[in-house]
């Protein structure tokens, strides 16, 4: 059986949406929500397969399942742009792993299917707030300004149902969204049906962005802001979306979301680098035990309630223009 295992925000279902649009096979599907990324772990204990596909998951971070996968003699397709430290060597295993701030996982499959379904990588670039990228592959394409707008609405939504504590949190199962998507070879297609999951996923985030509007950020300098949301379904939906735009509207500045777990005595944290520079974002989650991600945007899935000023500190330090 092959699998394919790929994250659960927009750069990994559209990622491998161009794959399987390209080269349909059937396949187990391995995912989650955004922030469960040592999904790989799931595969390696399987005795029925015989070659995976990995998407948009940091290699350091599921290294031990990727090697036992290739000493079973696994044949592994391995796609990102997270941190993968040293890649294994193995006959076995094809790396595209290319960790520059300015590319994302479906722009990598999108070069390597030399722009197949370049659209629906405009929609992955846009979902990963790769908006320059975006914009480059669209005047590519020659997309008009409406064309565009729906393209990049479409990447948010989708990246949008990837947030949560759990499946439960959100609009639609990944994998789910992803079957459904798949219908869909143009993604203007979907603007064009009704029924579509689309405007259901509009629906959703309309909603959960409407309760932002009672917010007032917790700290904002000159270098960072800081939003503080509650333990709430829709506050855990709209984190990551949100921070995207807060770092959209104010590109000199670094901003964090900072969500309360339903344990209380935690916090998830969504980290975006000023997209005039985009880096330092790990830096600053790495220092934090379930810290992780990328230069460019990054987050921690449990900080502890008594080190949000240490966070807030570490946060000022590296971005103190």
């Amino acid at each position: 059986m092959h699998y394919d295992v790929f994250n659960g925000d927009a750069d990994g279902i559209i990622a491998l949406l161009q794959l399987r649009l390209a080269d349909p096979k059937p396949s187990h599907l391995v995912t989650g929500v955004k922030r469960d990324i040592q999904l790989l772990a799931q595969v390696a204990e399987q005795t029925d397969v015989t070659s995976a596909t990995v998407l948009d998951i940091s290699l350091d971070k599921n290294r031990s399942a990727l090697i036992s996968l290739l000493e079973q003699g696994v044949p592994t397709f391995y796609c990102d742009h997270h941190q993968s430290g040293e890649i294994p060597q193995s006959p076995y295993l094809t790396p595209l792993i290319n960790l520059d701030s300015e590319t994302c996982t479906s722009v990598l499959i999108n070069q390597h299917l030399k722009g197949q379904f370049q659209t629906w990588a405009i929609v992955g670039a846009f979902g990963d707030n790769m908006l320059k990228r975006a914009m480059a592959l669209a005047k590519q394409c020659c997309l008009s300004e409406t064309q565009i707008e729906f393209l990049q609405e479409l990447g948010t939504l989708i990246n949008y149902n990837g947030y949560g504590a759990s499946l439960e949190d959100l609009q639609i199962p990944p994998a789910d969204l992803f079957q459904k998507l798949l219908n869909f070879a143009d993604p203007f297609l979907l603007q064009q049906d009704s029924r579509s999951i689309f405007y259901s996923l509009r629906a959703g985030y309309q909603a959960d962005h409407q309760q932002l509007q009672a917010l007032s950020p917790y700290q904002s300098t000159e270098n960072i802001q800081i939003y503080l949301l509650p333990n709430a379904a829709w506050a855990r939906r709209i984190s990551g979306v949100f921070g995207n735009q807060l770092a959209n509207q104010d590109p000199d500045k670094a901003c964090a979301v900072v969500t309360l777990n339903p344990d209380e005595v935690s916090y998830t944290v969504s980290v975006r680098a000023p997209l005039t520079r985009r880096e330092g974002a790990d830096e600053v989650c790495n220092q934090f035990v379930s810290g992780g991600g990328r230069r460019a945007a990054a987050g921690i899935n449990a900080l502890p309630l008594e080190q949000l000023e240490l966070f807030i500190a570490a946060m000022d330090k590296r971005f103190r223009l």
